[in-house]
């Protein structure tokens, strides 16, 4: 009977939690709809009919705010494992407060694209670089409603570290890195296109 509890233990410990798997079916799902994106934007740009611009210059330091909020997200993380309540609450508050500021930073890009004359009626390169920057940008936003509600939670729950809130932290830190790391391919790959 001991031996089928042990066993029974461990089957639940080395299974991936529902909600991580959940979280790795959609962020499999939103890979290969970006996948799909870029393959699209390839074989219309070898169509021909394809105005060549630079990016604006405001996406290069989105993307370097991007990777700055996944470090401090990533200090958060680990501060709330070791018990230091400040370095927890104050990477997570400067994480999502950087996160608005990707998104604000995307505007003004975009922006910046309509005054070069690109906007989405016009030829297509730039009908899919707002589809894919924005499409892009909306699951930013779905990210900073999941880091809101972490700091919600780091500022009004008692400190305690379980496995429960890890679990959670971890779900909206896969997530936040995911989105980075999809931005990061997405810029490089409409550099090199």
């Amino acid at each position: 009977m001991e031996v089928a509890s042990i066993q029974n233990k461990s089957y639940r410990r080395n299974r991936i939690h529902p909600h991580k798997f959940a979280l790795w079916l959609a962020m499999g799902s939103m890979l290969m709809m970006f996948g799909a994106f870029t393959s699209a934007y390839i074989v219309k740009q070898a169509a021909g009919n394809w105005l060549e611009f630079n990016l604006p210059d405001i996406f290069f330091i989105n993307t370097g705010i991007i990777i700055l909020s996944s470090i401090l997200l990533e200090i958060s993380y680990r501060s709330y494992i070791n018990g230091n309540q400040a370095w927890y609450r104050g990477a997570l508050l400067v994480t999502f407060l950087l996160g608005i500021t990707f998104v604000v930073l995307q505007v003004i890009g975009w922006s910046t694209l309509f005054n070069y004359g690109i906007d989405l009626k016009g030829n297509p390169s730039g009908s899919f670089l707002y589809l894919i920057t924005g499409v892009h940008a909306a699951h930013v936003i779905g990210g900073i409603a999941a880091l809101f509600v972490a700091l919600f939670h780091s500022v009004n729950l008692p400190f305690r570290v379980t496995e429960k809130r890890k679990d959670r932290f971890q779900l909206v830190i896969h997530y936040w890195h995911f989105v980075d790391l999809l931005w990061v391919y997405l810029f490089i790959f409409l550099l090199i296109s």
